[in-house]
C-alpha cells in the first residue's frame, strides 16, 4: 500500500511581523514605526536644546518685537514716586530714557531703545537722551502701570527685562511716538547725524 502524500498545514504569519516587510495588513511594521518615532524625538531633541542656547546666549535679541508676545497684566497695579537717579542709594529713579530702578530693582524697558547719556556720542544724543528721561520719568509718575516679563528674565548687564505698560498700551510706544525712543530691534543705532 502506497503511502498517502501528507502535507503539513502551517498557519499563515500574522500581520505586521518580519523586519523585511514595509507594510502588512496596511500598516507599518512595529519596529518601522518605532524607528520613525526615535527620529522624530530625536529632531524634536535637537530644536529644543538648539532654541534653549539660542535664547541662553542672547539670540532672542535679534528679533524686533519678540518680547512684546510676553502676558501684559490685566490690572496696573504698580505705582511709586519716581525721581531722576543720583549718586546715592536708588530705590524708585529714572537712569535714562529706557532704564530705572523700582524697589531697589533695575528694569530695562524691553521693547524700546532710547539715546545714551553715558557717554552720549554727540550734542544732539544728549538732547534727545535728556528729554527721553525726563518724559519716562513723567510717564512713570502719571498713575499706576504694570511690568511684564518676556522670553528672558534679564540682560547680559543683570537688568530685568521688562515691557512697562498702562491700560493695556506700552508706555514705550508713547516714547517711540514721541520721537523719543527706536522699537528694540536687537541692536543699537546712533542717535547723531548720520549714524
Amino acid at each position: 500500500m502506497a503511502k498517502p502524500n501528507i502535507v503539513p498545514i502551517r498557519k499563515p504569519p500574522k500581520a505586521g511581523r518580519g523586519r523585511d516587510r514595509q507594510r502588512a495588513g496596511g500598516g507599518l511594521v512595529r519596529s518601522e514605526r518605532i524607528r520613525r518615532r526615535k527620529r522624530a524625538a530625536a529632531v524634536l531633541c535637537t530644536v529644543i536644546i538648539a532654541v534653549g542656547g539660542w535664547l541662553a546666549y542672547g539670540g532672542n535679541e535679534a528679533l524686533p518685537g519678540f518680547v512684546t508676545l510676553a502676558k501684559t497684566p490685566t490690572t496696573d497695579s504698580l505705582s511709586a514716586a519716581f525721581s531722576i537717579c543720583g549718586d546715592s542709594h536708588r530705590t524708585n529713579c529714572v537712569v535714562d530714557g529706557d532704564t530705572f530702578w523700582f524697589e531697589g530693582e533695575k528694569i530695562r524697558i524691553a521693547d524700546i531703545d532710547t539715546p545714551e547719556l553715558s557717554p552720549p556720542r554727540c550734542e544732539a544724543e544728549r538732547i534727545k537722551g535728556e528729554a527721553a528721561k525726563s518724559r519716562l520719568l513723567a510717564l512713570l509718575n502719571a498713575g499706576k502701570f504694570s511690568l511684564a516679563a518676556g522670553f528672558r528674565d534679564e540682560d547680559k548687564y543683570g537688568r530685568k527685562l521688562r515691557t512697562v505698560s498702562r491700560a493695556g498700551n506700552s508706555l514705550g510706544d508713547v516714547l517711540i511716538g514721541e520721537g523719543l525712543a527706536r522699537s528694540w530691534d536687537g541692536a543699537r543705532h546712533g542717535w547723531c547725524q548720520g549714524g
